[in-house]
């Protein structure tokens, strides 16, 4: 089992940043990769950001060049640092692990964390 807590969401002015941050607990040497999605409402969940064991990141268009995945391993943590917010950057964000269990893989989901951004 894997744990993820999220912690870092608020109100921020347009322009403004935040940094987010998940913090995974639990059987964590079997994590392939981690990553942030975000949910507006009345939207799909979708993937901002994702970075691997060995290190390959990727990010989805609306947020490139403003968000930043970055891990610590040392605290086997995982940040979003997000810069020039926008209204639409509104949405409950949640951190995600994929976890292997033998030949098969699982997703673990955060409780999610609220980001408004006011304009």
């Amino acid at each position: 089992q894997v744990q993820l807590v999220e912690s870092g969401g608020g109100l921020v002015q347009a322009g403004g940043s935040l940094r987010l941050s998940c913090a995974a607990s639990g059987t964590i040497f079997s994590i392939n990769a981690m990553g942030w999605y975000r949910q507006a409402p009345g939207k799909q969940r979708e993937l901002l950001a994702r970075i691997t064991n060995d290190d390959n990141i990727n990010y989805a268009d609306p947020v490139k060049g403003r968000f930043t995945i970055f891990r610590d391993n040392a605290k086997n943590t995982v940040h979003l640092q997000m810069n020039s917010l926008k209204a639409e950057d509104t949405a409950v964000y949640y951190c995600n692990a994929r976890v292997s269990r033998g030949a098969l893989e699982y997703a673990y989901w955060g409780q999610g964390t609220q980001v408004t951004v006011s304009s």
